[in-house]
């Protein structure tokens, strides 16, 4: 039997493991509840390590998973983004690379490497694991994972992974951002964005957004400002850690219409990527729920600045 703390620790991190295997969090969840289901049928006396066999347990089941999953996303309309996911849900995420790790940007990359390089590539570089041990979850041997890793960070190699500021630097930009929006104000939206800035919109049929990325300031900031202006309902925004950054939650009684994941470089915004799919938006809209009882805006002083 594993205890409650380490029971809850771990599943946490089983979580942010299959999560970054599937790009999807209620496929990810559930991955992890068939692994658990899978221990207690298991015969346990057979192992002295239970956190080596949920892993195996679990990256085997997001493998076999991931091709079905993958299949779904025909429905999406515009480019694909992962399902958004709250900081606090993912596990462990002490280090440069286990936060850079599950952010929108490289889950968008992941997803175009085959499932074992992908699984390797986490593996590795989110949870520290030798290639024997990575070999053994994946049934390869440790040489063929070696090269399956370095093949992949190849092609991850000229990504252009920005530096990004810090919590406080990250909420200014996006507080600067939505009083730009709100009040329609080009020459503010423009002071922030980057010259090649690109915004990336997921959704499905009853929801507008963007069939192809946006790139270039010239053309995101009118495409920005008109879509806020579509908008009848009366918005509220707010600011959650959502995949290891700072996004922006728009809502609108009580429902979350969109998380907004800017990403950062030199000060300026360089990426949009907006999930506005409601099936995407429901595993972050059940936490916020959970830890709060509503969706969470700026507080009032804010919002009037807005």
């Amino acid at each position: 039997m594993i205890p409650a703390a380490q029971f809850d620790t771990g599943r946490q991190r089983l979580f942010g493991l299959a999560y970054r295997l599937l790009g999807v969090a209620d496929e990810a969840e559930a991955a992890v509840e068939d692994a658990y289901l899978s221990w207690e049928r298991a015969d346990r006396g057979a192992t002295t390590h239970p956190e080596l066999w949920l892993t195996k347990a679990v990256t085997r089941l997001c493998l076999d998973r991931l091709g079905a999953v993958r299949a779904t996303r025909a429905r999406d309309l515009g480019p694909w983004l992962p399902a958004p996911v709250l900081t606090t849900a993912l596990g462990p995420l002490s280090t440069a690379e286990q936060r850079d790790s599950v952010s929108l940007a490289l889950l968008v990359l992941l997803e175009r490497r085959t499932p074992h390089e992908r699984a390797v590539f986490v593996l590795r570089t989110a949870f520290g694991y030798r290639y024997r041990a990575i070999a053994e979850f994946l049934e390869l041997s440790p040489g063929n994972c070696r090269q399956l890793y370095h093949r992949t960070t190849r092609h991850l190699a000229n990504r252009g992974l920005s530096c990004q500021p810090d919590r406080a630097g990250r909420v200014r930009l996006a507080e600067q951002f939505l009083v730009a929006i709100k009040a329609g104000d080009l020459a503010g939206l423009e002071a922030i964005l980057a010259q090649d800035v690109t915004v990336w919109a997921d959704g499905v049929r009853r929801v507008a957004t963007a069939r192809t990325p946006v790139v270039g300031r010239d053309d995101v900031v009118p495409y920005l400002v008109a879509a806020f202006r579509k908008i009848s309902a009366p918005v509220r925004f707010g600011l959650a850690e959502v995949n290891a950054s700072t996004a922006i939650l728009a809502a609108a009684g009580g429902t979350l219409l969109a998380v907004v994941a800017p990403e950062i470089d030199g000060g300026r915004i360089v990426g949009l990527r907006i999930v506005a799919s409601p099936e995407k938006l429901l595993f972050v809209a059940h936490g916020l729920s959970a830890r709060t009882g509503r969706v969470p805006v700026l507080d009032e002083e804010r919002r009037r600045d807005c």
